[in-house]
């Protein structure tokens, strides 16, 4: 048996494996307060595999790395292992979770943020995306775009060194959950999207000089709904809550 996948080594795949015994039941402990079938993506070679078929639940783990797919399958006979990939792989069951590849982390997220299937999601990521999506520090354009409809959480930092091969940078386990009650209607994603997008790249000297360039509302109005949002003057586009996104959203659609 080949050693190497065919797309490539550890290298290529972007393979860092998770070691650290108290950070895998951490995150199995995360998915266990979860209900319903389980999608891990990126099983490598079952650290997060075998204890999340402890749960006795339904459970599928896909990767792309045939070779180790087929050790798995081997270690978890009764188990669902399947050859496949992130970027492609229906994301339709009700519980994700996985030690995201962090070459791939923006395009997995984007992909996940945008599909309905799902309700919670655990993902081990570099420690700056988990930081950034939980809004510490401030928030970013895709966290704002996703906000109406996912709350995202911080659940603590994994130093590089409990990794194999060792990483660059640490990594960061970020919780998302789907809202019940989303705080912007649906069908107006994309418009909400686009109007998030202009908002964060648009030009101003303030933030109400932004809005004002990307809604076409005049600046009393605009400075108002601001105002009644409690944002306040020096505030910046990153600087916004989920609910004043939407409370803005709502004061410009209308």
């Amino acid at each position: 048996m080949r050693n190497r996948s065919v797309h490539g080594g550890r290298h290529e795949l972007g393979q860092n494996f998770l070691t650290h015994r108290p950070t895998i039941h951490s995150i199995v402990e995360l998915v266990a307060d979860t209900r319903g079938p389980i999608l891990e993506i990126g099983a490598g070679d079952g650290a997060l595999t075998v204890p999340l078929a402890g749960l006795g639940r339904d459970l599928e783990a896909i990767d792309i790395d045939e070779q180790r797919v087929q050790r798995l399958r081997r270690r978890l006979p009764h188990a669902r292992i399947a050859h496949a990939d992130a970027l492609r792989h229906p994301l339709d069951r009700p519980v994700l979770v996985g030690n995201v590849p962090y070459h791939l982390t923006t395009p997995i997220l984007r992909r996940l943020l945008t599909r309905d299937r799902w309700r919670h999601a655990v993902l081990l990521t570099q420690w700056e995306v988990a930081r950034k999506r939980a809004g510490v520090g401030g928030g970013t354009m895709m966290s704002a775009q996703a906000a109406p409809w996912f709350e995202f959480a911080l659940h603590g930092r994994v130093p590089a060194r409990h990794f194999r091969p060792m990483p660059s940078v640490d990594g960061g386990i970020l919780g998302i959950t789907r809202r019940g009650s989303p705080l912007v209607d649906p069908r107006e994603r994309a418009a909400y999207d686009r109007f998030v997008r202009e908002v964060f790249t648009g030009s101003g000297g303030d933030l109400a000089a932004i809005v004002q360039r990307a809604s076409g509302l005049g600046r009393p109005r605009v400075r108002r709904a601001l105002a009644d949002l409690g944002v306040g003057a020096g505030a910046l586009p990153r600087d916004l809550r989920p609910a004043q996104w939407a409370g803005l959203w709502e004061a410009v659609r209308s």
